[in-house]
């Protein structure tokens, strides 16, 4: 990916007090005003939007870390949501950064959560883009079948999800679009549009491959940690939380989005009718400005 004079692209791997190593990139203008971003599930810190001067438009720094497992940092296994928080507070003090605007999306939406609960001092405004929630049995009807599927083998423990992740980690490191698509099953069409988009593709691929280059056991572990008992309150959130999310979400369903939204304290629930999981291409702006103005 080339890069403008007004904008950067830069990573490097710290080592966290307990010896892991976190590897982590930033993009846009490096002195832009901070954003901490948490990617979805699974994801690395490829992850991005494809449009990438639109960092230096809205003149921000966006920094996106591997999560523990993927990609170049290390595994922790057994891991639960708020490590990831505790490690994203030890890269902001790397940078010298003090409060950052949060977002997370889709996988990463907890993940953002619980860096706003764990450190509420750090964390300006808080956006959650499709976010996951916890789910009750009666929201996996109308899922994808491997969301679906991962919520049943949550209930196993880690080998039933290891073994439910391992074979699609080896279909979409073979052939990336077309597992994301078969994955994809019961996705609208409005996102069944978005994965027709070269710039959405090209960053699929460089984020999904490398994210389970090391294979699918930090997959696994996250999809523990997300689809099981939450290591953290979300209502222990203080700052402001907006939530954008598709009224056709397959991914995470809207009816447990609402459930979840009404635990928190100072929320505005944003709704796209007729959208999907994928929606957020489009929005992107959009969303980064409403964050902004926070």
């Amino acid at each position: 990916m080339s890069a403008s004079p007004s904008q950067s692209v830069t990573g490097a791997r710290l080592e966290l007090h307990d010896g892991r190593i976190l590897a982590w990139r930033e993009y846009g203008s490096p002195d832009g005003r901070p954003i901490l971003r948490f990617q979805g599930t699974p994801g690395s810190r490829n992850s991005r939007h494809p449009h990438e001067d639109s960092y230096a438009r809205l003149d921000v720094r966006v920094i996106v870390a591997d999560r523990p497992g993927y990609g170049e940092s290390t595994r922790l296994p057994k891991r639960g949501i708020s490590v990831v928080a505790d490690d994203a507070a030890q890269l902001l003090d790397h940078l010298g950064l003090d409060r950052v605007h949060v977002i997370g999306g889709s996988g990463g939406g907890p993940h953002a959560l619980a860096f706003a609960a764990r450190h509420p001092e750090r964390a300006r405004a808080v956006t959650v883009v499709v976010g996951g929630v916890p789910l009750e049995e009666a929201d996996t009807v109308g899922l994808i079948g491997l969301n679906r599927a991962g919520w049943y083998a949550a209930r196993e423990g880690w080998d039933a999800m290891f073994e439910l992740l391992a074979p699609v980690r080896e279909e979409l490191l073979h052939d990336p679009l077309a597992q994301f698509r078969s994955v994809m099953d019961a996705a609208p069409e409005s996102d069944r549009a978005v994965m027709e988009d070269p710039d959405w593709q090209r960053v699929f691929l460089e984020d999904v491959t490398e994210a389970l280059r090391p294979g699918a056991k930090g997959w696994a572990d996250e999809g523990i940690a997300l689809l099981g008992s939450w290591d953290f309150d979300p209502a222990d959130v203080r700052c402001s939380v907006t939530w954008w999310h598709g009224e056709n979400d397959a991914n995470s369903p809207i009816v447990a989005v609402r459930r979840l939204v009404s635990s928190l304290n100072d929320v505005d629930l944003r709704v796209w009718d007729d959208s999907g999981h994928l929606e957020p291409f489009r929005r992107h702006d959009e969303i980064i400005e409403e964050l902004l103005s926070r």
